[in-house]
């Protein structure tokens, strides 16, 4: 199964960001004027998809060995620590791409406050700074070691 089609716990959170449910936000991610932000974020959201699946298998996985219908002698501790550390990389990872996805989200402007300029494809180019807000130089910047041939 895609990781597009798999839920993940920040689909809603996606929808209420970009105005539209995940499915339609990755048909218009792979248009030519298709936001950045919107690329990156639905990445970072495959990606917490997959852990998210992880964590279930996992969880899924060491409930059924400790039902309690199963036989104890089937028990293995060797088994359950393996299982408690690949839940706990699984985790991690949730974490880490839920982080990474908040932090894209909190630093994209409100809708509807797009900038003329960041919708055109050539960058703006940025105002000379005044000589008397420039720095000096420190001693030796900009001078290269010589290349020995």
């Amino acid at each position: 199964m895609s990781a597009r089609l798999k839920p993940s716990s920040a689909d809603d959170r996606l929808h209420q960001v970009f105005g539209a449910p995940v499915g339609d936000l990755y048909t218009v991610a792979v248009r030519t004027d298709a936001s950045p932000a919107l690329a990156r974020a639905l990445e970072l959201r495959s990606f917490l998809a997959l852990a998210e699946e992880q964590v279930a298998r996992v969880r899924d996985r060491v409930h059924a060995a400790m039902a309690g219908d199963r036989d104890m002698g089937e028990l293995s501790a060797q088994d359950l620590r393996m299982d408690a550390q690949w839940l706990e990389a699984a985790l991690d990872a949730r974490d880490g791409y839920r982080f990474a996805l908040d932090q894209l989200l909190r630093a994209m402007p409100a809708p509807g406050r797009h900038t003329w300029a960041a919708r055109t494809a050539q960058p703006a180019r940025p105002a000379a700074p005044s000589p008397t807000a420039v720095a000096p130089a420190p001693t030796g910047a900009g001078a290269m070691r010589a290349r020995r041939l």
